[in-house]
């Protein structure tokens, strides 16, 4: 519908459609899309969708629904609960197309709207971080200006900050309320605007809220960009400011804090406020007056000491503990200022007590700046909080034990050769985990070096166990002076064992657990290994290259005449036939020549049905690299491979280029 509307404009030759451009309308057709899914999943309502083309060349996208809370989930038999959502995601992406986005709320209504610029103009900085629709009726674009939205709604722009990832702030006001979120002057809204426009928030946006937050927190992998957008979430709908402390669980229970009450191995990860201005101050008087809950295992809100002297104000302050799978993982903080003409004496006034000693019934601290709906509603967004900060632990943990992992199934360093030029492209395709690709190219004593290019099936921590066992075995055995067929033979009979030894060991774990015994086949089965390995040898004028393939793809030599051949014959892979045997080829290398090894990740590159070695075409593309020294080949080899498919490739890349000097 879209498509066919900018086209019958442009058609027409109405004004400001001289200005659309190819690139212009697919940003448009993006950001349609996008808003449609995310009103269609978070409302469940019918969706009006409007297009409008400015003078100017501005597009202006908006997508309205009815209601603004989420719709129940369809129950699918395709839907399982551990797949992640496919929704939500694309709302980060709408910040990054438009130079301003934003939403306007309106009885029984919610309007999501996007301003994409014409050809040419930039989107508005820092408009590639979102909170997320209906979150807090906050986008991440502009700063500084007032203007009228779109839809006709009153927009304001000022900026929130606090730390790396925080972003400046759009947020849709009711044009019958000059007093906005804050009070026109950035300061306490008059008590009861605020209470109505809390219920009537309350009443039509809460459950769109807490869904979408869920959403957004869900995808994070890093713990301090959650801080970072719970900031954005809280901040300025249910709260003036707020601080997210942060805290090493590795401590333990018993650690939990210091003599003083205050967590141990605390840090003050992210503030904001909804006046840029007293961040500096308000992080300083933080960081001084650290929380010191009373319970630590209780997710409910206690109250935490006013910076009166850091915001020149006073107010209630509140803090709710992160728990998440019984660890204490951080504390956050939210407060709202009193109403100018709070009364003396009452909790937050001059002369009241303070908010650490105010009394704390039912789990909701009850307070004329939090009502118990706030509380409630902050302390549902600290538990989400708290297990997307589990979550992100979570993974990088996992990340930094596959990181040392394959940094241990690597050679530190790669052996130079006296006479011979290496280049080496390793690309595992989970840049987190363990990769079944590897390599070694290391000296073997007498002027000897043995080089290898292998794969494992499969990929994850078992390859990661036959690389461990086969990388050790095969430098041991070289500097044992065995030669090639030999290494490969004895390999090929490792692999064999270690799988017949798994076996028997499962085997009498599950006789031992009182289950039945294993049939013949039905136990741990050998991880196939296939692998090039070779020996090379200096001698004057140039190197003699032994070497060997069992189930690889094969190595192939370029000439300096632009000659492309292979340099070995297709054999059994490793740890599949017993007693099998392996043989070698020999050859030398000249001045000029250039041996590739590679393995199926490069020949087997897709592109919709062809691979990349299709036609012989890895040896065109090495024939192509004539005159090219090591580096360069290796280079235009991975970048040929990149550019075969439309998408990234879906397997580890590695290969070795060796050349003669």
């Amino acid at each position: 519908m879209a498509r066919a509307a900018l086209a019958d404009w442009s058609a027409l030759g109405l004004p400001g459609t001289e200005h659309l451009t190819e690139h212009l309308t697919a940003d448009a057709l993006v950001v349609v899309s996008e808003l449609v899914t995310n009103a269609v999943v978070h409302a469940g309502t019918d969706v009006e969708v409007g297009l409008r083309v400015e003078e100017t060349g501005t597009l202006v996208v908006e997508v309205a629904d009815r209601h603004p809370s989420r719709a129940p989930g369809g129950g699918g038999d395709h839907e399982t609960p551990h797949d992640p959502a496919e929704y939500g995601r694309g709302l980060r992406l709408v910040a990054a197309l438009a130079e301003a986005w934003g939403i306007t709320y309106r009885p029984g209504s919610k309007t999501v709207w996007a301003r994409l610029p014409a050809g040419g103009a930039e989107p508005a900085e820092g408009a590639g971080t979102v909170a997320g629709a209906g979150l807090a009726e906050a986008a991440a674009v502009g700063s500084g200006a007032e203007g009228v939205g779109p839809s006709g709604g009153a927009v304001r722009a000022g900026a929130y900050a606090g730390g790396a990832h925080a972003t400046p702030s759009t947020v849709a006001t009711d044009p019958k309320d000059p007093d906005g979120p804050h009070g026109a002057s950035g300061g306490p809204a008059r008590p009861g605007r605020r209470r109505t426009r809390d219920r009537e928030w309350l009443g039509r946006g809460a459950l769109s809220f807490l869904a979408e937050a869920s959403d957004l927190l869900a995808g994070q992998l890093d713990e301090d960009l959650v801080a970072s957008l719970t900031g954005q979430l809280i901040v300025p709908r249910l709260a003036d400011w707020c601080g997210v402390w942060l805290e090493d669980e590795t401590l333990g229970r018993g650690a939990w804090s210091d003599d003083s009450g205050t967590a141990v191995g605390a840090r003050l990860a992210r503030v904001w406020h909804a006046g840029e201005g007293h961040l500096d101050e308000l992080r300083a008087a933080l960081e001084k007056e650290p929380p010191r809950p009373r319970d630590p295992w209780r997710s409910g809100p206690v109250g935490h000491p006013w910076p009166a002297e850091a915001l020149g104000t006073n107010g209630t302050a509140l803090a709710y503990r992160l728990v998440a799978g019984g660890r204490p993982l951080g504390t956050l903080v939210i407060g709202r200022a009193d109403p100018p003409d709070q009364t003396p004496g009452a909790p937050g006034a001059p002369g009241a007590p303070d908010a650490q000693d105010a009394p704390d019934t039912g789990g909701h601290l009850a307070s004329p700046g939090f009502p118990d709906e706030i509380t409630g509603l902050v302390e549902d967004l600290s538990r989400r909080v708290a297990l997307a900060i589990g979550a992100a632990r979570q993974y990088a943990r996992q990340a930094t034990i596959s990181a040392v992992l394959q940094r241990g199934l690597l050679p530190g360093a790669v052996a130079e050769i006296p006479g011979v030029r290496s280049a080496l492209v390793y690309e595992p395709r989970d840049k987190g985990g363990p990769s079944g690709d590897f390599y070694d190219l290391f000296p073997a004593g007498d002027g000897r070096w043995c080089f290898a290019v292998g794969d494992v099936q499969g990929k994850g921590p078992e390859a990661a166990v036959v690389i461990g066992l086969a990388r050790p075995w095969l430098r041991l055995l070289a500097r044992e002076q065995y030669g090639v067929p030999d290494v490969l033979d004895r390999l090929n009979q490792l692999l064999l064992d270690d799988a017949t030894e798994a076996a028997d060991a499962a085997a009498r774990a599950l006789v031992a657990a009182g289950g039945p015994p294993v049939a013949p086949g039905d136990g741990p089965q050998t991880r196939f290994l296939s692998l090039l390995y070779g020996e090379l040898v200096p001698f004057e004028g140039g190197v003699r290259c032994t070497l060997a393939s069992a189930g690889h793809p094969l190595p192939l030599l370029l000439g300096p005449d632009s000659t492309v051949r292979a340099v070995a014959c297709p054999q059994t892979l490793l740890g599949v036939v017993e007693d099998a045997t392996y043989v070698s080829e020999s050859f030398e290398l000249r001045s000029g020549d250039t041996l590739l090894c590679v393995t199926d990740g490069v020949t087997e590159r897709r592109s919709g049905s062809r691979q990349f070695d299709d036609g012989d075409g890895l040896a065109q593309a090495l024939a192509g690299c004539t005159g090219l020294d090591a580096e360069l080949v290796a280079e235009r080899i991975r970048r040929l491979v990149h550019e075969f498919g439309p998408r990234p490739p879906e397997d580890d890349l590695a290969l070795l280029v060796l050349q003669a000097e």
